[in-house]
């Protein structure tokens, strides 16, 4: 959906996962490929790791489908539990020794030491956030959506003169909220929520007339989760990327960037984006 003020990230095409550089997503060291090579193997790491000897992994709880399956992070099904084992397996961790810990979205990108190697969460890349935690570069290039009860005004009227007439509600903190705020511009103030789950509930309730966030999540949400709504559909792609989020001048990027490029230079990324995305991303283009 979601996430930054974040930026609900990730926004071109599914096939075009490796837009961002990793100059603004968190960098990675302009060291020959031999030294690189030796300077991200498992046991070079270890220094850089949360604790030696395993990977630890920050995400919500809860956390949907697509992303994750049945709220188990660690049984590497859904598009960013594979991701985060794909990553772990270049950086030489066995599945063993990948260690899932809970880390709250509103609180991940706050400044401040972490209890994790890198959190994903559907985490998109700002500058503001950039200030606070270094980004890895771009996993998943985002586009936000549009979720509304079915056969509402929205339905047929959703011209952007049209939009600006409605109530929505987004979750603190995101980019689907920023986005609603800059690029919707409504004439009332969007309702702001701590949860998805609370704003999933206040469309439910017509407390509020539609929300935003990453198109997957928006078909899955209207598909699978609340009866009698429908993902209206998905806005042009404004830049926005999920990425990695990592403490502050952490060095274990260089090799997480690393393992990033590798995965999308080998297909695996495209691979696990039609695997757990590709049906979700079927839909029309509108201008907020």
């Amino acid at each position: 959906m979601r996430r930054i003020l974040s930026a609900v990230a990730i926004g071109t095409t599914l096939a075009a996962c490796g837009s961002s550089s990793a100059t603004n997503a968190g960098g990675s060291g302009g060291s020959s490929p031999a030294a690189s090579a030796a300077s991200c193997s498992n046991a070079s790491i270890q220094k850089d790791l949360y604790t030696k000897g395993v990977l630890t992994v920050a995400t919500d709880n809860p956390v949907f489908t697509p992303w994750f399956v049945k709220n188990k992070p660690s049984n590497g099904k859904g598009y960013e539990s594979a991701v985060a084992y794909a990553i772990a397996h270049q950086l030489g961790f066995k599945p063993t020794q990948v260690v899932w810990v809970t880390e709250p979205f509103s609180s991940s990108y706050a400044a401040g030491p972490k209890k994790f190697d890198f959190d994903i969460n559907e985490i998109s890349y700002t500058p503001q956030r950039a200030t606070a935690v270094t980004f890895s570069s771009s996993y998943y290039d985002v586009q936000q959506a549009l979720v509304a009860l079915k056969n509402g005004p929205i339905s047929a009227k959703h011209t952007p003169a049209d939009l600006k007439a409605y109530i929505y509600g987004d979750q603190v903190g995101t980019t689907s909220l920023a986005f609603i705020t800059s690029e919707i511009q409504p004439t009332a103030q969007p309702k702001v929520f701590q949860t998805l789950n609370d704003v999933k509930s206040a469309l439910q309730t017509h407390q509020i007339d539609a929300l935003v966030t990453d198109t997957p999540t928006a078909q899955y949400i209207s598909s699978s989760e609340i009866p009698g709504t429908e993902m209206v559909a998905q806005f042009p792609s404004t830049g926005e990327h999920y990425g990695l989020l990592l403490a502050k001048g952490n060095p274990l990027v260089t090799c997480v960037n690393k393992a990033i490029a590798t995965l999308k230079s080998d297909g695996t990324l495209q691979q696990l984006q039609k695997k757990y995305l590709q049906t979700y991303l079927s839909v029309p283009t509108i201008q907020p």
